[in-house]
């Protein structure tokens, strides 16, 4: 299958389905934008109306029984005229044996995409109530099963899921579009707006307030955090990134941009070392990627950087090395010029079983449709537990938390990533405009705020955000040593969802918990 150089260039970007499952995306519908229908003369419109559900629960948490209330509601929001723009749809979990919760810590709890809804981190992380899937396989198909989460974060703090305008229950209303609302800035206002009226409305604002975003939401949660404390006097204790990116530039295979391909060699390397690929395939997985984080940053970056004027020798014991790490033949290498991009990789690695291997992680595997095709045509891991997670969301929303049961939920955006506004207005910005960057975002809300710590939790199996690119990233955001101690990196078995493995959601539970109790300390 030949694409062409821009469908190249999209996929290379696809981030992007950063916490949205490809085949969800695929499914959206290409509409013609629909004009707001027209009031008749003479007829009132119906003024947006808030809707909540309260329903009242118990769940165990290492021997202890908490019990909490379940509140999912939408809250309106407003435009500097004080018109209604948007519902945005929530679900709030809150410890309800408690008779103060104005000093209890709050986490406010988002996925990416651009234009996930919360579903994947809600039904499969922190959450009372996860649905249950087969780790790195298919989850056979309905009936599913969703149980109470042991690894529920309730006994550390309270748990508020957010759907941004267009997902889930959420929507524009009045004269407002969804579209209104897909942009990095603007996505940013409606969650800042949507967090202020909460805490306000809920007695929370001398609450330990935290952020956990998945992802698109890790970008988003560094932006929301500068924008809160500018704009709103909102002062974060802690920001819990998920499978980060700050700079989208970084996972974009973009026609002479070398850097990519320098920060996902070790994650190829991970990957290849778990479906054994390698033809002498070290014992150890963690002193394999030291090495391959050596090898990157100096001789694989060296040899990138020397570009056309590489000689041939050169060359061809850059690809033999490349080789050995990545499980790929010397061949292909050479004839990629030592550059194999993501989609690339996902289709060559295993192309001799027959199989594609997984983006979002990379443990899972599925059957390749075109066999003599250059690029991935999908990932695996979306077919895997796509149908259990809205399937399970859907009957668990209206059948326990009694919302929503003449309502369509939507765990996608319909269009949002194809016209998302990537305009970002933060701080100086010398020469061309690049690849959308938050780094300087969390930058300024560290500085301003030096109490704010960082947690950060990388899959080490995550082939759409890479833990190299992470820890360079954080390598290069020029804080002072004191400051870069606000900043702590995780590490996990699994992939972008790590909390899809059983051990790394008890060890992502573990983490998060200690994190809260480190950054409410006075």
């Amino acid at each position: 299958m030949n694409w062409p150089n821009g469908l190249k260039l999209f996929l290379g970007f696809a981030l992007l389905a950063l916490s949205v499952p490809a085949g969800l995306l695929a499914q959206e519908k290409e509409a013609k934008e629909a004009k707001p229908a027209e009031t008749p003369a003479g007829a009132a419109s119906a003024a947006p109306k808030e809707e909540s559900s309260v329903t009242e629960h118990s769940i165990k948490i290492a021997g202890q029984t908490i019990p909490y209330k379940a509140t999912a509601q939408t809250i309106l929001l407003k435009d500097d005229k004080g018109e209604p723009t948007a519902l945005l749809f929530s679900i709030a979990y809150t410890r309800s044996d408690l008779k103060d919760l104005t000093q209890r810590p709050v986490v406010f709890l988002y996925n990416g995409g651009p234009g996930s809804s919360s579903v994947w981190l809600h039904m499969g992380s922190v959450g009372p109530r996860r649905v249950l899937t087969t780790n790195a396989e298919m989850t056979p198909p309905a009936p599913y099963k969703l149980s109470d989460n042991p690894d529920c974060l309730l006994d550390k703090a309270d748990l508020v899921f957010i759907d941004p305008v267009g997902t889930g229950f959420s929507h524009a209303v009045g004269k407002a579009q969804d579209k209104d609302f897909w942009g990095v800035d603007q996505d940013v206002k409606s969650i800042a707006q949507f967090i202020t009226t909460y805490v306000s409305r809920n007695n929370r604002w001398n609450s330990p307030k935290f952020l956990m975003g998945e992802s698109y939401g890790t970008f988003r949660s560094a932006a929301l955090a500068a924008y809160m404390q500018e704009h709103d006097n909102l002062f974060l204790n802690g920001i819990v990134l998920v499978s980060n990116v700050l700079d989208l530039g970084s996972i974009s295979f973009s026609a002479g941009q070398d850097m990519p391909y320098i920060l996902y060699l070790p994650s190829y390397a991970a990957t290849a070392w778990y479906h054994k690929m390698l033809k002498d395939r070290p014992e150890n997985l963690q002193p394999f990627l030291e090495e391959a984080r050596r090898f990157a940053q100096g001789p694989y970056s060296s040899a990138l950087l020397q570009g056309s004027n590489l000689s041939a020798a050169e060359k061809a014991e850059t690809a033999k090395k490349l080789a050995r790490f990545t499980g790929l033949s010397e061949e292909y290498i050479a004839k990629a010029n030592l550059r194999v991009n993501l989609f690339q990789f996902m289709k060559e690695l295993q192309r001799s079983r027959g199989l594609t291997t997984g983006r979002l992680d990379a443990r899972f595997s599925g059957p390749s449709y075109d066999q003599i095709g250059e690029y991935a045509e999908y990932d695996p891991l979306e077919p895997a537990i796509g149908g259990a997670f809205i399937a399970v969301f859907n009957s668990y929303v209206r059948e326990e938390l009694k919302f929503g049961q003449d309502k369509s939920y939507k765990p996608a955006a319909e269009g949002a990533f194809r016209v998302w506004d990537w305009k970002h207005q933060s701080g100086e910005n010398f020469g061309f405009p690049g690849a959308p960057n938050v780094e300087g975002d969390l930058v300024q809300a560290m500085i301003t705020n030096p109490r704010l710590k960082i947690e950060v939790e990388n899959g080490i199996y995550d082939l759409a955000t890479p833990f190299y690119g992470t820890e360079y990233t954080m390598d290069h955001l020029g804080l002072s040593d004191k400051l870069r101690g606000n900043i702590h990196l995780q590490y996990y078995e699994a992939g972008h969802m790590m909390y899809l493995r059983d051990e790394d959601l008890a060890k992502l539970k573990k983490n998060v918990a200690s994190f809260i109790d480190s950054a409410t300390k006075p």
